[in-house]
């Protein structure tokens, strides 16, 4: 694997902080590890987990075999030869290897011996032996019937009924299987005390059916392990010589997709002043005054947004918070000004990498002008696709200014070449908006003459400004899912209040997403010059255009792209949370070099 110039050095000695554990291990993580490593890692060390349709469906199953209060098993001595026993939801431990268990139900026969039944949701391993355990039940099966036997209890075996096939596969207690689950997690508290995230599996049937599968990045991480991406050099002036071979930087070994290409879920946008949204079960209700709105069911949707005097009720917030769906919060013009989460950001040994990696300026240097390299491409690009007759002089200075970006010697040099290709680049809009509305009554039309903010004075302007603002919540709310501290980047340097790291990322996107989505909205006329106002010196969106210029913003953010490393399609949303992804890992020194996204 070749060396990043700004490889991630080792955490110092002296600053090195030991991660403090639980007492015991949950037998159900022991069946993680023994599944995968790394997923346990992932779900007991860094805190993540994530739902799918096996999860939500094993949850459901087990929730028939518990009853409003977990049964008392009684104490061996006090077990009856004749007396039939069926206890549910069972909590007991293990002090020898530390280790505890939530047992499904123990049954007693009639010469007092007890047998856990665990319930799984899919079918057991056929062999050319009959049926089997799988490895990862096995383990946790042979440890319920460890830890019975440690309680005092007289237990021999254990069951796995599994619910697909309906069939019980049993398990005998020997000391084989004893020397195995001591083997196994002795290796699981080693794997969580050394701080170290286990390698992806390779090629592994496991991968498709894993709910972390698009937090893992199993297939993503391998190839980039292997051969990171070469960062693209681009020419100052085109050869006339064919090249022997095009230069590839996108991974071919990709065979499989294991990541779903569309979220079912939806962001809501309280748009209409004065609105109150309450709850009702697990249904929100907006209302205005005492009329009802509309209703939202809870597990449909993945954000919610409020725009300047809305209302939420205690109970409505407590509701978003604890299915982890966070509330952002803009001022009635657009600007993105807060944010409530639930307690999901666990993973505070990725935050501490962040902050350590942020005050090293070689590191921070090397990762801007990547960054601000790909934003200008994509720049290029955009005017190449939308532009009328876009000027050859343009796209060669973006080409420099590039290449330029690349080899920046300080962070005030790359500001400098930023500042100057987002010049150039705008001088040039005006020539991919294709609107043909005309000055209206309020004086307003979609002529565009430059950048201009705080406050905007002209539709355009206006337009970006809150196209920015919406895609900063959404770059916000994917750092806190991935564990990243938002307010701390590596290029924009810390300000109160302002999400740096989410501003960072953004960088490639502002050109394929916000400038996008109001180049649709224009020339589609989903907003027209009536739906803006005009306030003093500043221009603002009405209700009304807010909402056209929403929809255009999700149109984009559902937008099927191909992404140039990996070669699968993935929603730009789907997007925004790969790209962060990859950084933790290249922030954690899993792999060498973080793959800015660039379209074609």
């Amino acid at each position: 694997m070749s060396a990043s110039p700004f490889p991630i050095l080792p955490e110092p000695a002296a600053t090195r902080v030991s991660r403090t554990l639980p007492d015991f291990l949950p037998v159900r993580m022991v069946n993680e590890f023994a599944y995968c490593p790394r997923l346990f890692f992932l779900e007991w060390v860094e805190g993540l987990f994530a739902e799918s349709a096996d999860v939500v469906e094993g949850r459901i199953l087990h929730r028939r075999t518990e009853t409003g209060k977990p049964d008392a098993l009684p104490p061996p001595e006090d077990l009856e030869p004749e007396e039939r026993i069926h206890s549910r939801s069972i909590l007991l431990s293990s002090p020898l290897l530390r280790v505890i268990a939530k047992i499904d139900l123990i049954e007693s026969d009639s010469s007092g011996k007890v047998t856990p039944v665990d319930y799984k949701h899919g079918k057991p391993r056929e062999t050319e032996k009959g049926l089997e355990l799988w490895a990862s039940d096995r383990a946790q099966l042979g440890l319920q019937i460890l830890i019975l036997r440690e309680n005092g209890y007289q237990c021999d075996e254990a069951i796995a009924y599994y619910a697909k096939t309906r069939q019980r596969v049993r398990l005998s207690w020997n000391e084989e299987l004893r020397s195995e689950l001591e083997t196994t997690v002795a290796a699981a508290w080693q794997t969580a005390q050394s701080g170290e995230i286990p390698p992806p599996l390779e090629d592994s049937p496991k991968c498709p059916g894993c709910s972390l599968v698009g937090i893992c990045l199993p297939d993503e991480t391998r190839a980039l392990m292997n051969e990171p991406p070469p960062t693209p050099q681009i020419p100052l002036f085109p050869s006339k010589i064919p090249p022997q071979s095009p230069p590839v930087a996108k991974v071919d070994r990709l065979g499989r997709q294991l990541i779903a290409p569309r979220d079912d879920l939806r962001p809501v946008y309280l748009n209409t002043q004065g609105l109150r949204l309450g709850k009702s079960g697990q249904v929100l209700q907006a209302k205005d005054k005492d009329t009802l709105v509309q209703e939202i069911r809870l597990n449909e949707i993945c954000q919610l947004n409020v725009f300047g005097n809305v209302q939420i009720t205690t109970q409505a917030i407590q509701a978003l918070c604890e299915a982890e769906i966070p509330i952002c919060y803009f001022s009635q013009g657009g600007w993105f000004y807060g944010i409530t989460n639930g307690l999901n950001q666990k993973n505070i040994f990725l935050r501490r990498k962040q902050f350590r990696l942020a005050d090293s300026d070689g590191f921070c240097l090397n990762l801007a002008g990547k960054l601000v390299s790909g934003k200008i491409r994509n720049q290029r690009t955009m005017l190449q696709r939308n532009h009328i007759e876009p000027d050859p002089q343009a796209l060669a200075a973006l080409k420099r200014h590039s290449e330029w970006a690349l080899n920046a010697r300080s962070m005030e040099e790359l500001l400098g070449i930023e500042g100057n290709a987002a010049r150039i680049y705008f001088q040039a809009f005006q020539g991919m908006l294709k609107s043909d509305d005309h000055t209206g009554e309020t004086g307003l039309n979609f002529d565009f003459n430059g950048r201009n903010r705080r406050p905007p004075r002209d539709p355009v302007n206006a337009l970006l400004s809150l196209a920015y603002s919406v895609l900063t919540k959404d770059l916000t709310i994917t750092c806190y899912a991935v564990g990243f501290d938002p307010f701390l980047g590596f290029y924009h340097q810390p300000r109160f209040g302002r999400p740096a790291l989410a501003l960072d990322l953004m960088e490639p996107f502002r050109p394929l997403i916000a400038e996008s989505a109001v180049l649709n909205a224009i020339n589609t006329k989903m907003v027209t010059a009536s739906d803006f106002v005009r306030a003093g010196s500043s221009v603002a969106l009405t209700p009304a255009g807010r909402k056209g210029f929403f929809r255009a913003y999700e149109l984009r953010m559902d937008t099927l792209v191909t992404h140039p490393l990996f070669n699968y399609r993935v929603t730009y949303r789907r997007l925004l949370e790969i790209q962060a992804r990859l950084l933790a890992r290249y922030l954690e020194g899993e792999i060498a070099d973080y793959p800015v996204f660039v379209t074609r």
